[in-house]
């Protein structure tokens, strides 16, 4: 286990105290002035795959893969370190993944077995200090105060959550934590070392330590924002971290890269408290049996009915739907290949709306969107739905219009609260309109380890 940290050798130190053991023999050292850190950034190792092998100890030491459904043409959505040894990863499609790994073992994804090892996790972590934000399933953040600030106190925690979290959750789950004067530096220190890593980025070591990353190591660049930074000069983190703030701005083309800026110099601060989604978007891959026009509308329906709740669980309204439909396509035809091994034709389509979150503006909208798809030969075998919910405002800025102060509107928007509390407790189909009865085992909730989950 490797701690990235100051170098020297440290002072007798009590961890909890962040004050000088009493006798200590060390000499013109001031413990006062240890580094101090203010996150401590818990990222489990691998978990949908590694909660599998613990609910299923056949599966311990084995090459496991997570997948949607068992089925060649879809990804595989975990690994485990046994997989990934063979090469798989997140995205792999499952008939490479077989040829890669020969004795892979797939598992159909259990999301409400992932949750409740989430909510047991939290909990272990909790036991030692409060957190601060569950960022994702498998991602949480805490705030480090007071005593627990210095060095070793903050190392010192992070081994006492490690060891609550295989004592509470499963001697399977590891963790890698990572520590750092901001959330966002906490973040790239847990991805430092893995599985079950110990990282603790201090500002004395920082300039050095990022300018051993890449680009994408950056939490938040992906493979389109490393090509926008390439073709503006930017290749490494050299380069990146030569910019002056206003530079920063500017590569970015928005205030996040001032704000990246300081977080690479470990200033800490938060997110705006202004700031909402942009977006809210669905999308699934359909069964076999799925797909006819009938059965992916009511996907289409059972994915703007997700939406729909998220977007009001935000407290935030639509101005704008999409539709993307995927049709499955001869092998001989010249038409290009998806990720999932499908020759496919798309077709996408966007509608504008007043400002609404209630369910009957938008399936009117969705049904509006649906009647325009191209009657087309192959048209009758779609095989990928997505539905995208674009334009939001929070509550704040949401324009009036002239229907918002009807009674019939207001008794709308209290049967909406009412549907959605019972949809939340008791899962999100107990009560749903009945164009949704066709898919109703069809597009189950997924958990996105990048994004905070929304967990019915």
């Amino acid at each position: 286990m490797a701690v990235v940290s100051i170098s020297g050798a440290a002072p007798s130190f009590d961890p909890l105290a962040g004050e000088p053991v009493a006798g200590s023999s060390s000499a013109g050292t001031n413990p006062k002035r240890a580094p101090l850190l203010n996150w401590l950034f818990v990222d489990l190792n691998s978990y949908f795959a590694s909660v599998e092998q613990q609910d299923r100890p056949e599966l311990r030491g084995r090459p496991v893969a997570v997948v949607p459904m068992l089925a060649d043409t879809t990804v595989c959505i975990a690994a485990s370190y046994e997989a990934k040894a063979f090469g798989v990863r997140t995205g792999t499609v499952v008939a490479d993944a077989r040829r890669m790994c020969p004795g892979l073992a797939l598992v159909e994804a259990r999301h409400e077995l992932y949750v409740e090892y989430h909510h047991r996790i939290v909990e272990a972590v909790e036991s030692c200090l409060p957190v601060a934000a569950v960022l994702s399933i498998d991602e949480m953040a805490c705030r480090l105060m007071g005593r627990e600030r210095p060095l070793l106190a903050a190392l010192e925690l992070g081994r006492r959550v490690k060891a609550r979290i295989r004592e509470r959750a499963g001697e399977t789950l590891r963790c890698s934590v990572g520590l750092a004067t901001n959330r966002y530096l906490a973040k790239i220190a847990s991805d430092m070392e893995k599985p079950d890593g110990l990282v603790a980025l201090t500002l004395d070591i920082l300039p050095e330590a990022l300018r051993g990353l890449t680009l994408r190591d950056l939490p938040g660049v992906g493979v389109k924002t490393e090509k926008r930074l390439n073709e503006k000069g930017v290749h490494t983190m050299d380069q990146l971290l030569a910019l002056d703030c206003e530079q920063a701005g500017q590569l970015w083309g928005s205030v996040w890269g001032e704000r990246l800026w300081h977080w690479l110099r470990g200033e800490d601060f938060e997110m705006s408290q202004t700031e909402h989604l942009k977006s809210i978007s669905h999308q699934h891959v359909l069964a076999p049996e799925m797909r006819t026009p009938v059965k992916a509308w009511a996907v289409a329906h059972k994915l703007l009915h997700k939406a729909a709740m998220r977007l009001r669980s935000h407290g935030l309204w639509a101005a704008g739907i999409g539709l993307a439909v995927g049709f499955s396509a001869p092998r001989d035809q010249s038409v290009p290949i998806s990720n999932f091994g499908v020759p496919t034709r798309g077709w996408h389509g966007e509608l504008k709306l007043s400002e609404c979150q209630d369910n009957q503006t938008l399936i009117a909208g969705l049904r509006r969107l649906w009647a325009s798809i191209p009657k087309t030969k192959g048209s009758d075998q779609p095989y990928f739905i997505g539905v995208h919910l674009s334009g939001l405002v929070p509550d704040r800025l949401h324009s009036l219009n002239l229907f918002d102060g009807l009674e019939s509107n207001r008794s709308r928007a209290r049967l909406l609260a009412a549907m959605d509390k019972l949809n939340h407790k008791y899962g999100m189909c107990t009560i749903a309109p009945a164009t949704m009865l066709a898919a109703y085992k069809a597009a189950p909730t997924r958990i996105a380890f990048h994004s905070i989950p929304d967990l019915f």
